[in-house]
């Protein structure tokens, strides 16, 4: 059964968040009230149907802010923004940015209501068109966002929606760059908990003074300075799902407090001897060889069994070269839109140029590069220029094969333009794309005719 749409509603004072998610509860539409961004994007996830109402002043991260980082979830999600008087260019420039709409402080609930019937209504549109070009075949949510039309990327998206609606806690792990904040994301998304919190515990970044409180919580008098009792991060999870990012990076202390909640699936906050149960599911993600360092005696090897439960393995770009030319389009597309610029396709040489060039810190890297395309500037500026490694033989024979990948992605599957381009015959390309292995109909992005 299809759940109601939602509204997010997310506002820093408490008496006007109540009274407005009270008025929107007697028009009935259903409503979330939140009392920050963070816990909005906690929440917040491609396919959501709902759309989100935010103030534009909150401390920690604004409104504004707030709407950048949702539509990098998803960009067809409506954000209305809540504006004061003297803010009234500040919205007009975020709707340029890709807010749906804003409304101006004070504001009578009718109009409220009206706004966000309207974006209901549209965003319910926008998910069917979805449900329908996933039931034709074409892409979906998952595929727009670990694009890629190689074995290893259509493996990656098999096993993520094979493993996004079962329990199983999961070890993602990849190299800088591949991916696996995105994936882990994705299996959040396709599980259950969809609809609870998605909390990210960055494990490289834990404060060292305060990190038993902010994962834990603590009582009222745990220590001094605690005046009231406070959730830790486990407990704001309950009912979603807890990404432990860059899980190799944990202090060695925490690490038995860890494998204790791991075990009990409860925490005891700091100051206190009653567990609470915690309802969740655990996914980690690591750049480094957690069994290595369990060798190495970095990490504890219980940790690592109780984590690895299931593994994930992200693959880096020099794996799926032939990828590398659709994802630099997709990213171009995404870039443009982003930063108001006209959507040019960049020419087949530089998609041959792209493919053919090492990439050490992957998807982000090449992101980078697309940045800079779209804004005119040295896409080379920060990457290195150099060949990739191995026999003259293997890298003639890859330097080939993305050459070929590239020009039929660029001419969308059609091989006349690519043989006539390229200076060879037909029966050359066929035999060619014999050879590496290239089909055009993964190779570009839909069905070309076959001349």
């Amino acid at each position: 059964m299809t759940q109601p749409p939602t509204v997010l509603l997310v506002d820093d004072d408490e008496s006007m968040r109540h009274s407005t998610a009270q008025a929107l509860e007697l028009a009935d539409l259903a409503c979330l009230a939140l009392p920050s961004a963070e816990e909005a994007l906690a929440r917040a996830r491609p396919g959501l149907n709902g759309a989100v109402v935010t103030d534009i002043r909150m401390p920690g991260m604004d409104g504004m802010t707030l709407l950048a980082r949702l539509r990098e979830i998803d960009p067809e999600l409506p954000v209305i923004l809540v504006t004061g008087h003297a803010e009234v260019q500040l919205a007009v420039d975020a709707m340029r940015r890709g807010a749906y709409d804003f409304i101006e402080k004070p504001f009578a609930t009718q109009a409220l209501v009206a706004v966000l019937r309207r974006a209901l209504d549209h965003r319910a549109l926008v998910l069917e068109n979805r449900r329908l070009r996933a039931v034709a075949g074409q892409q979906d949510d998952l595929e727009v966002r670990l694009p890629g039309r190689s074995a290893a990327a259509i493996d990656l998206r098999r096993r993520l929606r094979a493993l996004g609606p079962s329990e199983a806690d999961v070890l993602v792990i990849g190299p800088t760059g591949a991916g696996k904040e995105v994936a882990a994301r994705a299996l959040h998304d396709l599980s259950p908990r969809a609809s609870r919190p998605f909390v990210a515990i960055n494990c490289a970044a834990l404060p060292a003074q305060m990190v038993e409180s902010e994962l834990f919580g603590h009582e009222a008098g745990a220590f001094p300075g605690a005046m009231r009792p406070r959730f830790g991060r486990f407990e704001h999870a309950r009912g979603g799902t807890i990404l432990l990012d860059e899980v190799g990076s944990m202090p060695a202390e925490l690490q038995p407090r860890l494998l204790r909640v791991l075990q009990d699936r409860a925490v005891v906050r700091l100051g206190s001897n009653e567990p609470i149960p915690l309802d969740v599911r655990f996914l980690a993600t690591s750049k480094v060889d957690l069994a290595g360092l369990v060798a190495r005696g970095g990490f504890r090897e219980d940790l690592y069994w109780r984590l690895a439960v299931t593994q994930l393995r992200l693959p880096p770009l020099e794996e799926r070269r032939e990828d590398i030319p659709l994802l630099f389009l997709q990213l171009v597309r995404e870039a443009a839109a982003r930063h108001g610029r006209p959507d040019a396709a960049p020419p087949p040489e530089l998609l041959a140029d792209l493919a053919a060039r090492p990439w050490p810190g992957n998807v982000r890297e090449l992101r980078n590069a697309a940045e800079r395309w779209v804004l005119g500037l040295d896409w080379m500026a920060a990457e290195d220029s150099g060949a990739t490694a191995g026999r003259l033989a293997d890298r003639v024979g890859a330097f080939e094969r993305s050459i070929l990948a590239a020009a039929i992605a660029a001419n969308g599957g059609r091989l006349k333009p690519v043989y006539e381009s390229l200076g060879i015959s037909r029966k050359t390309l066929y035999e060619k794309m014999q050879k590496h292995g290239l089909d055009r109909h993964l190779v570009a992005d839909g069905d070309g005719p076959e001349d």
